[in-house]
């Protein structure tokens, strides 16, 4: 699904700079290229980036936490470091990754054994 909000994002932006164009210049650079404003490509370009902003919708109201979990390595993967990425508020509570820490501890030294 990221690959479909990216190419939406793409359209979007060549909407709003064909937009800039229209209220600046007058200018309409979809028609222009595409014979027209009534032409068949020029009508399935305005449906894509009409398209494309409703799928990006999805993006205004996308919390930063489903962003994190989404590029956030795995610990168990990655790298046996622990750190609390939710730095959010100054007085929020912090998860106790004790536990956690621990079984990295245990995996790193199980590897540097072998």
């Amino acid at each position: 699904m990221r690959v479909i909000t990216r190419i939406a994002l793409v359209l979007v932006i060549i909407g709003a700079l064909s937009w800039g164009l229209i209220g600046l210049f007058q200018f309409d650079l979809v028609a222009t290229l595409f014979g027209g404003q009534a032409s068949v490509l020029s009508r399935v370009v305005y449906t894509l980036v009409g398209l494309s902003g409703i799928i990006s919708l999805g993006i205004l109201f996308e919390t930063d936490d489903a962003r994190d979990v989404e590029t956030m390595p795995d610990p168990d993967i990655h790298s046996p470091r622990i750190s609390n990425p939710n730095l959010g508020t100054e007085f929020g509570e912090e998860p106790d990754v004790t536990e956690l820490r621990d079984a990295a501890r245990r995996r790193s030294d199980d590897d540097t054994t072998l």
